[in-house]
């Protein structure tokens, strides 16, 4: 890789890393560590074609697809975890957490897009509140009300949100 090209893979990325780390998040199903580690791999395998390419971001999107499901088969695979002692309880089948997502994102879809962006914003992208204001250019007072009258919305909307943790917390304990 020549300099040009180093030059340009670096602009790329410190341009597009945030859009394709959401896409890793997604792919990953939330597991920022994952998505973190699949964003590497696929920039990893970018760099030897880099200055052959007509579209970079639709190449490495397609090598985050591919690369997640190359991930996923290998850990079907892999399911059972050798242990060197016998836990005390059984674990837990996933089927709440898998609840608990489908009933997240039903209530999401039932807010509006400015407040749903508030929230992805504020609480999963972890903004400051002075950022998302200057991002969907509206004032911090704005944000800090939406953010409330989201919250405050979701907990009508899907009120088994609190049941589901209670349970989960019930079961753990």
């Amino acid at each position: 890789m020549d300099a040009a090209d180093e030059r340009g893979f670096r602009e790329f990325v410190s341009a597009r890393a945030p859009a394709l780390m959401r896409l890793a998040y997604l792919l990953t199903g939330g597991d920022q560590h994952s998505a973190e580690d699949l964003l590497q791999a696929a920039l990893a395998k970018a760099v030897p074609r880099w200055g052959r390419m007509d579209d970079p971001e639709a190449y490495i999107r397609q090598i985050m697809y591919r690369q997640q499901i190359s991930w996923w088969r290998l850990a079907w695979r892999r399911r059972e975890t050798a242990v060197a002692d016998v836990p005390d309880r059984v674990g837990g089948d996933g089927t709440g957490d898998a609840e608990l997502r489908m009933i997240l994102r039903h209530a999401l879809a039932r807010l509006t897009p400015r407040q749903r962006a508030v929230l992805v914003l504020r609480y999963l992208e972890d903004l400051p509140e002075a950022e998302v204001a200057r991002l969907l250019g509206c004032s911090v007072g704005t944000v800090r009300s939406t953010a409330h009258r989201s919250l405050a919305r979701l907990r009508q909307t899907a009120p088994e949100l609190a049941d589901l943790r209670l349970s989960a917390s019930e079961v753990t304990s």
